[in-house]
């Protein structure tokens, strides 16, 4: 018999909670990156409710930084396993941490577009 407490269960949410912020904690430590977005996102709010017209606006500005976050978080945990595990050096591992890498540059360049359309238009 299952012991699933349904979508209610508190504790596992909680210990959900706990490693997602040990995952922020390892990045926010271990990723210069990382920690310069975490300053960018701290000046980015309040200047996201000085340029935002409307509440969505708003919310898409400071959205837009979070997105830059969330995909950094995605590709240091590649690099990560990479590192681990790709002591040689490997044409495909090199092209995934390239790949990472452009995302992150992707979502950069998302957000930029956002704040010059809502500082500038």
């Amino acid at each position: 018999m299952s012991k699933n407490k349904g979508i209610f269960d508190l504790s596992r949410l909680g210990r959900a909670f706990f490693f997602s912020w040990q995952g922020l904690r390892a990045c926010y430590e271990n990723e210069p990156s990382f920690r310069q977005e975490a300053v960018v996102l701290a000046a980015a709010i309040p200047l996201a409710f000085l340029f935002g017209d409307t509440p969505l606006e708003t919310a898409l500005l400071i959205i837009s930084i979070l997105l830059i976050m969330l995909v950094e978080l995605m590709n240091s945990a590649i690099e990560a396993i990479i590192d681990r595990f790709g002591n040689d050096r490997n044409e495909f591992f090199g092209m995934a941490k390239d790949m990472g890498s452009a995302a992150v540059l992707v979502a950069i360049l998302i957000s930029v577009i956002l704040w010059i359309v809502a500082v500038f238009f």
